[in-house]
């Protein structure tokens, strides 16, 4: 049943180690979703559904060996059955969806394919099912994601024979590995890390080895204001909102961090360099690597354009290890590099619930959730008309906090750009304010009211006392 066999893609490497790190317990890259659905007959359509798209991909037939290997591979095989598993809930939890997704866990076997499957119930006190989605990510990423939507909603119209024909994720594996020049890459990151001896750790939170199931996730809208602001400048300035979403979070870490030179993680797409059709391959393209802003040597603009010509650099290794950085830079042992990572997703025309709803008649997406092992992540989902930021934090950080704090980051930073374009001075990144006017006064004011009654006396009797 074995039909090809290649090494891992780099973000797949990384996903393995966390898998084995879990050794056995919870995967934070597991990655579920429930939907409910008013009749089994469309809960059976669409499993029949996923099921040709199973057969359709390589990478949905893949499964993962490394025991006895020299470096792990994946195994594609030729036939791989999507297993459906029939789970009974306790009427009397008040949650079902969270029930459904606790009872069926976070724990997958890597070593069989498909490496998705589904578990059915009945939701109690409701005429519906519930169909918890499974997907462990060393198989899918975001992008990937849309095409599995697309492809099942296509089929579920009958229109299966319309899609186009399928590439192997093999291609991609191989560019990266024909085309990767390790030595290259170990330049580049010495050059960028080798001076670089201690981990960026906000807060002081220096694990990278949780599961991510004690996150806190906090939602937080920009305004259309400074929305539109934050486009007209970022366009000005020759770069893109991406971009300056790096600066600014780069100016919260070094806040939240005691420090002026950060690193930090960047998801990368991965699919711009990788050849023709990328966009229609299901796999996990994607990438994370670090970035380098040193905050207290340059004015805000000036910051800005530095990390267009840093991010541009780095797309030319997008495909590098992140254990190549790590092992480049002067931070050594098993303390990470950093523990904090920004993805700036463009959502444009891919709003995830709309697309789940939009599948098939008499479905709908009730929960879906991303984790990471990182205590601390800044998600950016650009929808074209407005842009959301998510903070999502293990405690003792709070996520409501922090997503303030790159607010107001941008809310003086956009104008500091601003007023530089016009001709003023370049006003310092450091000096970019990060504390809001009521996180300032509970700072400074509320935490500082130390004041108590003294009773009277002499100092003698005081100090006896």
């Amino acid at each position: 049943n074995v039909k090809d066999i290649y090494p891992l893609a780099p973000l797949q490497e990384g996903l393995l180690f966390h898998h084995l790190l879990a050794d056995g317990g919870e995967d934070a890259y597991v990655m579920p979703a429930v939907f409910d659905f008013d009749s089994r007959e469309r809960v059976d359509a669409f499993s029949a559904a996923l099921q040709q798209v199973v057969d359709r991909h390589d990478i949905f037939r893949t499964s993962l060996v490394w025991e006895g290997l020299r470096e792990p591979v994946q195994v594609v095989w030729r036939s791989a059955a999507l297993p459906i598993t029939d789970v009974t809930l306790d009427p009397q939890d008040s949650d079902p969806v969270a029930a459904l997704v606790s009872t069926v866990g976070a724990r997958m076997d890597l070593g069989r394919a498909p490496l998705l499957d589904l578990h059915v119930a009945v939701e109690p006190g409701a005429d519906r099912l519930l169909l918890l989605l499974r997907m462990h990510h060393t198989v899918r990423d975001h992008t990937a994601l849309q095409v599995v939507l697309e492809e099942v909603r296509a089929l579920l119209a009958g229109r299966g024979d319309e899609l186009p024909e399928p590439l192997p994720f093999r291609d991609f594996v191989a560019q990266a590995h024909s085309t990767a020049d390790r030595a290259g890459h170990e330049r580049y990151f010495a050059k960028l890390l080798g001076d670089v001896t201690a981990p960026t750790a906000p807060y002081g939170m220096a694990d990278v080895r949780g599961d991510g199931s004690q996150a806190a996730l906090e939602l937080l809208p920009l305004d259309a204001e400074l929305t539109a602001r934050l486009r007209t400048a970022a366009r000005r300035a020759g770069v893109s909102a991406a971009t300056v979403l790096h600066v600014a979070w780069a100016r919260v870490l070094a806040a939240v961090s005691g420090r002026d030179d950060v690193v930090f993680g960047t998801v990368l797409l991965g699919r711009m360099n990788a050849g023709l059709g990328a966009v229609r391959v299901p796999g996990p393209f994607m990438n994370m690597l670090p970035v380098r802003a040193r905050t207290g040597e340059l004015g805000a603009l000036a910051a800005v354009s530095a990390m267009r010509g840093r991010l541009a650099q780095l797309l030319e290794h997008e495909h590098a290890p992140l254990a190549v950085a790590q092992r480049a830079s002067g931070v050594t042992g098993d303390t990470p590099l950093f523990t904090s990572f920004l993805n700036y997703r463009h959502n444009i025309g891919h709003d995830a619930e709309t697309s789940w709803d939009a599948a098939m008649e008499g479905t709908r997406l009730r929960f879906a959730r991303e984790l990471s092992n990182y205590p601390l992540a800044l998600l950016v989902d650009d929808n074209g008309d407005e842009i959301v930021l998510s903070v999502d934090a293990v405690a003792p950080i709070d996520s409501a906090v922090v997503a303030g704090q790159v607010r107001t980051v941008l809310e003086h930073l956009v104008p500091a750009v601003e007023a530089t374009l016009d001709g003023g001075p370049d006003l310092p990144l450091s000096a970019i304010p990060v504390l809001g006017a009521a996180e300032r006064r509970r700072v400074l004011v509320e935490w500082n009211d130390t004041g108590a009654d003294v009773v009277a006396g002499t100092l003698a009797e005081l100090f006896e006392a």
